[in-house]
């Protein structure tokens, strides 16, 4: 089912990112997250919310699909469009990703999409921001299931997005190229797990905001960047997965980006606390702007800077 998400009659479309909420059944700790989604939608207004995996700790809850009806109560209620991507524990116990994807579309305002059924995972899809006057596609917006643990033997870890994944984007990509009259769409893509190139860029680029934890990215390089980098569509990454990073940097002209964890029911570090990014198209630019708000209404603009070794100015 198609959803139209426009641009704003200022030119502008705003998502909130909200990951790694780890809800479980409703403690105090939940309720503190909801206040912090509540404050931060009250203060940005904006037009879409994308949460990047890990939006429930199944493991902890009792009952899984009442616990995401319950996470993503706060901004289906107030009728704002949003959509999901899977993490590692959102599906670990008790639910299936398949189960979990229809309690996502029992909700009015869930612009989520199953996907293509041969592909891996669930929620694989594309949606349009449109001009709010001719219906016209200006961006799309991928979303990726990044999996959870791999399921190779004798390689640990986190799994990868999948190759089929990877040929689907490709694809699609092709075809929105096509239609936008060979030029390729400005477009984002978002999921949980980081890629490869988190790593990377934090080591080659002038990176934007903290890194406090190592990058759980997987293994293997499925090739998802330099499949990105040849269609030339992706303008900007965004995940989630590692609750202590919030940095972003650009590697050959793509910004990767981290959220910023918004949940209390899991690890944190003392002086880094929750919030949420917030992500704003602009219609006819290629580029966006992104920012931080915390738990206490602050705004971070500007970023600490970080630089690799060698290239400090």
């Amino acid at each position: 089912m198609e959803h139209a998400l426009h641009y704003r009659e200022d030119g502008t479309f705003t998502i909130v990112q909200f990951t790694d909420l780890h809800w479980q059944n409703g403690e105090a700790d939940d309720v503190r997250t909801r206040k912090l989604m509540e404050k931060v939608i009250g203060a940005v207004a904006p037009d879409l919310v994308m949460f990047t995996g890990d939006v429930i700790y199944s493991k902890n809850c009792s009952d899984p699909r009442q616990s995401f009806r319950d996470a993503v109560q706060t901004v289906d209620a107030r009728g704002i469009p949003w959509a999901a991507v899977f993490g590692n524990h959102d599906t670990e116990h008790l639910v299936t990703r398949s189960e979990l994807m229809s309690v996502q579309l029992e909700h009015a305002c869930c612009v989520s999409e199953a996907g293509p059924p041969e592909l891996s995972g669930e929620g694989n899809a594309v949606l349009f921001v449109r001009d709010a006057v001719s219906g016209k596609p200006l961006n799309a917006l991928y979303l990726f299931d990044s999996g959870s643990y791999s399921e190779v033997p004798g390689i640990d870890g986190y799994q990868w997005i999948q190759r089929d994944q990877v040929n689907w984007y490709a694809d699609r990509s092709a075809a929105n190229t096509a239609a936008n009259g060979g030029e390729p769409m400005p477009s984002l893509a978002f999921f949980h797990i980081p890629l490869p190139e988190y790593k990377q860029v934090w080591k080659r680029e002038l990176c934007y905001g903290s890194k406090y934890e190592g990058v759980a990215s997987p293994p293997v390089n499925s090739g998802l960047f330099a499949s990105m980098l040849e269609m030339g569509d992706i303008v900007g990454t965004f995940c989630g997965h590692d609750h202590v990073n919030d940095y972003w940097g650009a590697l050959h002209d793509i910004r990767l980006c981290y959220g910023r964890a918004s949940g209390y029911q899991t690890y944190g570090r003392d002086g880094f606390p929750r919030g949420a990014r917030i992500i704003t198209l602009h219609q006819g630019q290629r580029d966006f702007t992104t920012y931080v708000m915390l738990e206490d209404g602050t705004f971070v603009w500007e970023p600490k800077e970080h630089y690799p070794k060698g290239k400090e100015l």
